[in-house]
């Protein structure tokens, strides 16, 4: 790889990082956008002046691929755009980013998906790693490319991964330590197509585990039990639990986090001694004891660190409060059942603003969740007169428009009463109206202090 010609598709974070570690390990690169309308010298000015880079936009050719070896595709890029086909007719192999980073990279390896929770549980599980290891490093969608730090690390280091669907449909044979699935709703079927493909994906996390490695399953899943319970599951299986008891595992005894193990049950931490709101938010806590446990972590290391844990932003993130009004930024609630946690988690009567870009999502559960609990519904986006239309066939009518953030936020100011809640969890991605939930997330903190 070191001298190869490669391909990196995409010219985004994760495809400049895939680059910039190609090129220091003295590879050619070819970096491909669709995008036209993209400047060649902006993107070019990224990387020294000497690198061996050719852009290339628009339309990929054959003649763009002479001498290329290799393909990386960026994560955010489907695996049905045109130019892959010209990929795999000229039978160059495809990879994805982490599988690009695994590659090159050392040390030990924890890496978590699932459809909700990712975020704050590979920020807990990062924190819990740095109380004990010396070198660890905290990759993936929670905002540093594997790519960037992968020739950093070192036999010594520790790895947590945060990894989405879309950067496992690429993986040949990344194989973490330990691995984790936290939960699997119907997201991204605009993309996986159907529920099958989507939880398929998402197992794949496992599948160059061995018998001495570990994966951290949610047992109230069933999808994911099912799964854990397999007889040809290679990979050893350590259950977390909500709802139930377990004779082996992690599972909230009333308020009390407890881990079974060896016939004994011990006392982790009392949820009210975390600074996280929320049941979901004590599953990802479980998570990450577990994925600390396995990794060798000393239990006072893990008990110090989760109580000193705080939200991740754009999560349940409190803002402010303003006139007795408490507002909270969920901008990572980019699906109906990641903004399910977040009103369960509204200690009390809520405004709430939704809407974005849809992705095919259903509504049904979500506004059924509402009860007494919301107020107000302020609608933004693309999605706000089918998410109207279904909160009206549910009953709900208390339903308003606004036309961009700032006056979605006047708004909930002006119909919420002191002792009330403000929460932007929009259930839908944040494509159209922002570059991204954290943008959305930093418009909202930034209207709410403009109060």
């Amino acid at each position: 790889m070191s001298s190869q010609k490669v391909l990196v598709a995409g010219s985004g974070k994760s495809g400049i990082a895939a680059a910039k570690l190609l090129l220091k390990m003295g590879g050619e690169i070819v970096l491909y956008d669709s995008n036209a309308d993209l400047d060649p010298e902006k993107i070019k000015e990224k990387f020294d002046e000497d690198a061996k880079l050719t852009v290339v936009l628009g339309e990929l050719s054959r003649t763009d691929l002479l001498g290329v070896e290799l393909s990386i595709i960026s994560p955010g890029i489907p695996l049905n755009a045109p130019f892959v086909a010209v990929l795999d007719e000229a039978q160059i192999p495809i990879w994805g980013e982490i599988q690009l980073a695994y590659h090159v990279a050392k040390g030990k390896l924890a890496a978590i998906t699932g459809t909700n929770g990712k975020t704050t549980t590979t920020a807990l599980t990062g924190e819990i790693m740095k109380s004990h290891y010396e070198e660890v490093f905290v990759v993936g969608n929670i905002g540093i490319p594997y790519t960037e730090t992968a020739l950093d690390t070192t036999d010594a280091s520790v790895t947590v991964a945060e990894v989405s669907s879309f950067q496992l449909e690429t993986i040949m044979d990344f194989h973490p330590n330990v691995s984790a699935i936290l939960n699997i709703t119907p997201d991204h079927l605009n993309r996986h197509g159907t529920m099958e493909n989507y939880i398929e994906i998402k197992e794949r996390i496992t599948a160059n585990q061995t018998e001495e490695d570990c994966v951290v399953l949610n047992y109230d899943d069933p999808v994911l039990r099912e799964f854990g319970e397999k007889e040809d599951l290679k990979v050893k299986v350590f259950f977390f639990s909500s709802t139930q008891e377990l004779k082996d595992g992690m599972y909230l005894d009333g308020d009390d986090i407890i881990y079974a193990h060896d016939g004994k049950k011990e006392t982790v931490v009392n949820v009210h001694e975390l600074q996280l709101l929320g049941k979901h938010n004590y599953e990802n806590v479980m998570a990450a004891i577990a994925i600390a446990i396995r990794m060798d972590v000393p239990m006072d290391c893990i008990r110090r660190t989760v109580k000193a844990f705080k939200a991740v932003e754009h999560r349940i993130e409190f803002v402010l409060e303003r006139s007795g009004v408490r507002y909270y930024n969920d901008s990572k609630g980019t699906n109906p059942d990641a903004a399910i946690q977040a009103i369960r988690a509204m200690p009390g009567p809520t405004v709430l603003i939704a809407g974005g870009y849809d992705k095919h999502s259903e509504y049904d559960e979500w506004i059924e969740e509402f009860g007494d609990k919301v107020k107000h519904l302020v609608l933004i986006g693309q999605t706000r007169d089918k998410i109207a239309e279904c909160a009206r066939r549910h009953g709900f009518t208390e339903i308003m428009y606004a036309e961009d953030m700032p006056e979605a936020v006047r708004v909930c100011a002006a119909y919420a009463n002191p002792g009330d809640n403000v929460l932007l969890s929009p259930a839908c991605a944040s494509w159209g109206m922002f570059d991204n939930y954290e943008q959305r997330g930093e418009i909202f903190k930034e209207c709410v202090r403009n109060l």
